[in-house]
């Protein structure tokens, strides 16, 4: 590629392996040892399209809404992502299919709120001191935001590596998981909404 999109491209070293040293030892970091960062690979334009894009074809999310669903209202569906090596590892999606730009006014004004509460439901989770959640959007344009149950105690998981040590850790069995499912479902049921029995093993 010669051309490139603005400054910050044409700076970047691609085809150089960067070095680990500045993660290497920290906290958060789960590796040690003689780590090596793969080469930057030169920047993909124009940009291969998401799930859900016209030219990706049908929304996964859209075609089955209610695939590893445990609680869902009028507007808010919640699934929990299995297998996990965490207590809880789930994914929130709003019904109708939007980008986080397109959001309606009365969906972005109960994107707090719904925060607040699965936040709240996951940590209801025996053993769980804390709900991690955040948003990337590279994989899906329908919008979502992902909820991590960090256990209590465990001060290594803290932070963006939460998502790494997933899947580092040993999956939970899937009895625990769906007791974990069930109380999540059943403690946001408590102010709206139902749990859905195909993502809860009914």
């Amino acid at each position: 590629m010669n051309e490139y999109p603005s400054d910050y491209h044409r700076r970047l070293p691609y085809g150089e392996r960067m070095s680990a040293d500045p993660v290497l030892g920290g906290p958060f970091f789960p590796f040690e040892g003689d780590l090596q960062v793969v080469p930057l690979a030169e920047p993909v334009l124009p940009e291969p399209p998401r799930a859900g894009e016209p030219e990706a074809g049908p929304c996964p999310t859209c075609v089955d809404p209610e695939k590893d669903a445990i609680w869902a209202d009028q507007q808010w569906v919640l699934k929990a992502i299995q297998p996990s090596g965490l207590p809880m590892v789930a994914l929130m999606v709003p019904r109708e299919h939007f980008r986080l730009d397109e959001l309606p006014a009365e969906l972005t004004a109960t994107l707090g709120p719904m925060i607040q509460r699965t936040a709240g439901a996951i940590r209801r989770i025996p053993g769980v001191g804390r709900t991690h959640f955040n948003r990337w959007g590279d994989g899906s344009e329908h919008f979502h935001i992902w909820f991590l149950a960090r256990p209590l105690g465990m001060m290594q998981l803290r932070g963006a590596m939460i998502a790494a040590w997933d899947d580092l850790l040993p999956s939970i069995p899937d009895d625990e998981f769906l007791a974990n499912a069930r109380t999540v479902a059943a403690a946001l049921a408590e102010t709206s909404g139902e749990p859905l029995g195909k993502g809860l093993g009914e």
